[in-house]
C-alpha cells in the first residue's frame, strides 16, 4: 500500500474518547476566541443565521429533518439551484436517507438542529466525525443544541447530553473544524423580549441562568 495507515493516537475521534486533556486545550481555544458566553450575540430563528450562511448552489444535507419543512424555506430563499437531502432515522417520514453510512456524496452545507443532545457522548462525537467526513472542503456546519444555562432545557428528559459552548465547540475544533460563530438562540413575544435584552440581561448574567433555550454553532472544515 502507497499511503501508510493511520496510527490509532493520530484519529482525533479516538483521542477525544481517552483523552480529557485534549477536550479541555480545544476548550481553552474557544474560550479564548469568545471570552464570555453573555457577550454572544441572540439571535431571534436559527433560520436568520442560515439563510446568512447558504448561498445558491449549495448542495445541503439536512439531519434529523423530520417533516422537512426547512426545504421549502431554503427554496424560497435561493431558488431551486439549493440541493437539499434529508436524513432521518423515523422511517414513518419521507426521507433521502434513514442511516448516516448511507450517504455517500458530500455536502456544502450540513444541518444538525437539535439532535446531538439525544445521543450519548461517544455516539455525539461519531456523528460529529462522521459529518466532517461528509463536508467538501470549506463546507460548512451549523448546529443548534439546548442552552446548558437555560433551566428548562437542561432538564428535559429525552436529553442524554448538554453542552456547554465551549465544549460543543472544543469538539469541534478536535474533529478537524473551525468554529467561525456561536449564537444565544432566544425569540419571545416583542416586549418581553426587549425586556430581557435590554433590562433584565444584567441580572440574568449575574444569577447564570440564561433566558436564550439553545446555542447555534457555525463550523467549517478545515
Amino acid at each position: 500500500m502507497n499511503q501508510q495507515a493511520k496510527r490509532p493516537q493520530d484519529d482525533p475521534l479516538l483521542t477525544l474518547k481517552k483523552s480529557w486533556s485534549a477536550l479541555y486545550k480545544t476548550r481553552r481555544e474557544i474560550q479564548r476566541q469568545f471570552p464570555d458566553f453573555w457577550d454572544l450575540a441572540v439571535r431571534k430563528k436559527h433560520i436568520e443565521i442560515v439563510l446568512d450562511e447558504v448561498r445558491g448552489g449549495d448542495s445541503i444535507l439536512d439531519i434529523g429533518s423530520s417533516t422537512r419543512e426547512l426545504r421549502q424555506r431554503l427554496v424560497d430563499a435561493c431558488g431551486r439551484t439549493v440541493s437539499y437531502k434529508s436524513m432521518d432515522i423515523d422511517r414513518e417520514t419521507k426521507q433521502d436517507f434513514y442511516s448516516i453510512d448511507d450517504i455517500k456524496e458530500r455536502f456544502n452545507v450540513v444541518f444538525l438542529f437539535e439532535v446531538i443532545e439525544h445521543l450519548s457522548f461517544e455516539d455525539g462525537l461519531q456523528l460529529l466525525s462522521s459529518i466532517h467526513d461528509l463536508l467538501l472542503p470549506g463546507g460548512k456546519l451549523i448546529l443548534t443544541t439546548p442552552n446548558a444555562f437555560h433551566p428548562n432545557r437542561y432538564w428535559e428528559y429525552s436529553h442524554k447530553v448538554t453542552y456547554r459552548y465551549d465544549e460543543i465547540g472544543g469538539i469541534l475544533i478536535s474533529l478537524g473544524f473551525k468554529v467561525k460563530s456561536i449564537f444565544r438562540i432566544y425569540n419571545d413575544a416583542f416586549f418581553r423580549r426587549l425586556f430581557r435584552l435590554w433590562v433584565a440581561a444584567p441580572l440574568h448574567k449575574y444569577l447564570c441562568v440564561d433566558f436564550a433555550k439553545s446555542i447555534l454553532v457555525v463550523a467549517a472544515r478545515g
